[in-house]
């Protein structure tokens, strides 16, 4: 079980929870939002886990009778809310869980914690119900709702809680982590962390993800030709691409980091601003032979392929589109 310390990034958060332990100033609700795989329920885990601490410091010793029934996962007073309806977190769950448990005070604890992970899951029934318990709740209890979406919660549940919203982290922090903890080569690490975008949790599944290699082996070797093929062959790689099962939003994400290295080298011509540094050869020679405004309008047809897809254009129509445009812009 990780400790604050242990925790990448999170700064500020973590500061928060650590001052709110050191004056004892608790609040009752909590709401942790973030992309999933940002940390919020490790940031929730360290926090609880030292709330409960016997040593009463801001970081949880990890030794006493408390620590080490919490990283057993046996700690009565930590209470995970779960739900049987896989879409939704209903008014029944909340009841049985958290309303008719809360006033029974902690069996061997200062506090009864309750983790409601996925909380934008919570009807508006359920959050009702929850309401009272968060406007008038006993001196011990503490109600952590992690969610990827804080839009979900109703305003009065909003206005009641302290809401932390995760940020993401710097891609030389992931890099450096992919490299020391997961040893991913440097290049996989410069990849994995652009695409995962400032999420550690992604970026590590990333790392490890055979359809991910899949992925860059393919779009990669459609982007590297697009000046020499035709738009029939790039159709075929294409096809290739869907029949292998692939994310098309990632594709095209993926597609937009590589003509992002082709803009910044254009711009700069500094190899070291590049996320696919092994790929040099390939990069300066679309680089050269396009305008800046052919690369811009290269990945307006990216995002307008994605606009497309989503609203159910045919596959083949939309690519196509997309790699007209690739074509054009290439002199």
């Amino acid at each position: 079980m990780l400790g604050f310390e242990d925790i990448l990034g999170h700064e500020q958060i973590k500061a928060y929870f650590k001052n709110a332990l050191e004056r004892r100033q608790v609040s009752h609700a909590y709401i942790l939002t973030g992309e999933a795989g940002m940390g919020r329920k490790t940031l929730a885990n360290a926090f609880a886990m030292a709330l409960q601490c016997e040593g009463g410091n801001t970081e949880a010793c990890g030794s006493c009778h408390s620590c080490r029934q919490f990283m057993s996962g046996n700690h009565p007073d930590v209470i995970y809310v779960r739900h049987e309806k896989p879409g939704s977190i209903g008014v029944g769950d909340v009841r049985e869980q958290i309303i008719n448990d809360v006033d029974i005070r902690p069996y061997s604890s200062p506090y009864k914690i309750y983790i409601v992970d996925q909380a934008e899951l919570l009807t508006a029934g359920a959050q009702n119900a929850l309401l009272k318990t968060i406007e008038e709740p006993p001196e011990y209890a503490v109600i952590l709702l992690l969610t990827t979406n804080s839009e979900a919660f109703l305003p009065t549940i909003l206005s009641r809680c302290t809401l932390l919203k995760l940020k993401p982290l710097y891609d030389q922090v992931i890099k450096t982590y992919l490299k020391e903890h997961e040893k991913v080569s440097d290049h996989q690490a410069d990849v994995c962390a652009a695409f995962a975008r400032g999420n550690l949790g992604k970026a590590v599944a990333l790392s490890s993800s055979e359809e991910f290699v899949r992925m860059q082996e393919l779009v990669l070797g459609l982007l590297k030709h697009v000046p020499n093929m035709e738009i029939r062959e790039m159709m075929t790689a294409l096809k290739e691409i869907r029949e292998a099962g692939l994310n098309i939003g990632d594709c095209l994400d993926f597609m937009q980091l590589w003509y992002r290295d082709v803009l910044m080298f254009k711009a700069t011509r500094d190899t070291s601003l590049f996320i696919f540094k092994d790929e040099y050869k390939y990069i300066k020679e679309i680089a050269d032979h396009s305008s800046f405004d052919g690369i811009d309008k290269i990945l307006k047809a990216i995002e307008k392929a994605g606009v497309r897809l989503n609203a159910n254009v045919n596959y083949e129509v939309a690519m196509e589109l997309m790699l007209l445009v690739m074509k054009e812009n290439f002199v």
